[in-house]
């Protein structure tokens, strides 16, 4: 008869194996990422309007998203968490802004900051130390304060229409230059216009990032690295309409 509760024993260790925990549950989690590009108003002449976003829209949808519970966090965070390597806030979303437009630092990081979150700038390297965008000083300030630099090619080309020479140099080297100039760590990849197929991705991959980000809409998938999805944030969205692509009420 001590077989019995032997058996039983082994039994309930059968089922407990079997049965996924919590923490493996949210190791799957889906998460929100924004695609913000220009944080200012229109000129009338903007070739493409719909790419800006009014500064006291931008700061309206920032508090918006911090009174319904939500945490800015990186793409790091967000990967390390689906790998078992750290935890998430309970709604964690990730901010990202592509291009590097100067006011990413004059209205982007003084607006982050006031929540204590860091943004993600997807940086395409022909965009720095122009006129209109970034400087070196602006671009190490982003970082002191916890922002995560993604590589968004040399030039913003379409890289599906690229030589194999010509699209090593805009991944691999992007990643590289980044990475020498500022001193940091580049794990993510960010396709400019959203353009790649396969050849790219193999790219990216070969080039060790982690994972890249497309203008595909969604939410982000553990399952997908290579393609993460995003909610692209457009002129005139405001609140209802950052509310309504969550899926929240306003």
């Amino acid at each position: 008869m001590r077989s019995i509760p032997v058996l039983v024993t082994i039994l309930a260790c059968l089922l407990t194996w079997h049965r996924p925990d919590a923490a493996t549950a949210s190791r799957n989690v889906e998460v929100p990422i924004l695609m913000y590009h220009v944080l200012s108003e229109a000129p009338p002449d903007a070739p493409h309007p719909d790419l800006y976003v009014a500064p006291r829209d931008f700061r309206a949808q920032l508090a918006w998203l911090d009174r319904q519970g939500y945490t800015a966090v990186t793409l790091g965070d967000v990967w390390g968490h689906w790998r078992g390597r750290g935890s998430l806030p309970a709604r964690p979303i990730v901010i990202t802004i592509d291009d590097g437009f100067r006011d990413t630092y004059t209205v982007g990081l003084p607006a982050l900051r006031a929540h204590g979150w860091p943004g993600v700038l997807n940086l395409a390297l022909s965009h720095l130390d122009v006129g209109w965008g970034l400087t070196e000083h602006r671009m190490r300030a982003l970082i002191r304060t916890g922002w995560e630099i993604g590589a968004h090619s040399l030039t913003h080309a379409d890289l599906t229409t690229l030589s194999a020479a010509q699209l090593r140099r805009e991944v691999a080297g992007s990643k590289r230059l980044l990475e020498r100039r500022f001193g940091i760590e580049v794990d993510f990849f960010c396709y400019p216009s959203g353009r790649f197929d396969a050849r790219v991705i193999d790219e990216v991959k070969a080039a060790g990032y982690r994972g890249a980000t497309t203008t595909r809409d969604g939410l982000a998938r553990r399952d997908e690295p290579f393609t993460l999805r995003r909610i692209r944030i457009s002129r005139g969205d405001g609140v209802d309409g950052l509310a309504e692509a969550l899926g929240q009420p306003r």
